[in-house]
């Protein structure tokens, strides 16, 4: 089966270089809305790199961007950067959480791009997004309690949180279940399955069986290059030799 034609992303000759180093090469692809886009590939092959270029992290680091990224219709390139990251979120691998309050957490990003709310509905935005990322019932007899004290699969629930409650078109994850038990992990690929009806899920993975069980469209990306995009069927019958040793030896 192939994707439908229902891209929220395209993208067109991204090139990405840090100094005189090329580490993406010449991507050419869509993303398509609501659904959840898995990439894969061995470590060092670019997938970091690619949602950092879609969110344009990847200047602040140094690196340098050619090619075009549309979201929406628009060139990310054409966009302040506030802007599009109110458009698209990233959750890191290791899950980035300020020190202070679970409340405090969330509010960080609401005070930014909605300082016009009030109270009520801050507080209503941070309980509606608690909820969707499964975390508000583990946490709603104290919202003041400090998120340092959360566990590692509470405080990925938090990231995606914190990240949901501005409402962004497009969430990007990058390894967000690496450092998880297999209960978290459960948790974690359980709400991302559910929130694909609201948003557009990229995810970074090295676990190909996480990959099978929730991608809808994959990614496969070798040398800074994509060589294959496919429907989960990608995984069964893969176009290209270069995919499928990856996923045979992956599979050993």
């Amino acid at each position: 089966m192939e994707k439908i034609n229902d891209d929220i992303i395209t993208i067109n000759s991204l090139c990405v270089f840090y100094k005189n180093t090329q580490i993406l090469k010449n991507i050419v692809c869509g993303i398509p809305k609501n659904r959840i886009t898995v990439i894969i590939g061995q470590s060092g092959c670019g997938k970091s790199t690619f949602l950092k270029s879609i969110n344009r992290i990847v200047e602040e680091e140094g690196g340098r961007l050619s090619g075009e990224i549309g979201i929406n219709g628009g060139n990310i390139l054409d966009m302040p950067k506030e802007i599009l990251r109110k458009q698209v979120g990233l959750v890191f691998q290791a899950p980035v959480i300020f020190p202070f309050s679970v409340k405090k957490n969330m509010l960080y990003p609401l005070n930014y791009h909605y300082n016009k709310l009030n109270e009520n509905e801050k507080l209503e935005r941070i309980t509606r997004y608690l909820k969707l990322a499964g975390l508000y019932d583990e946490v709603k007899g104290n919202l003041n309690i400090h998120a340092a004290k959360l566990s590692g699969g509470q405080k990925q629930r938090l990231s995606v949180a914190r990240c949901l409650c501005i409402e962004p078109d497009i969430l990007m994850l990058d390894e967000p279940c690496s450092a998880l038990d297999i209960g978290n992990t459960m948790l974690i690929e359980s709400l991302l399955l559910k929130l694909r009806q609201f948003f557009t899920i990229i995810i970074v993975t090295h676990n190909l069986s996480q990959a099978k069980r929730i991608a809808d469209y994959v990614l496969f990306m070798d040398n800074g290059e994509l060589i294959e995009a496919n429907d989960n069927s990608i995984f069964s019958n893969p176009r290209k030799e270069l995919t499928k040793n990856y996923i045979k030896y992956m599979n050993l």
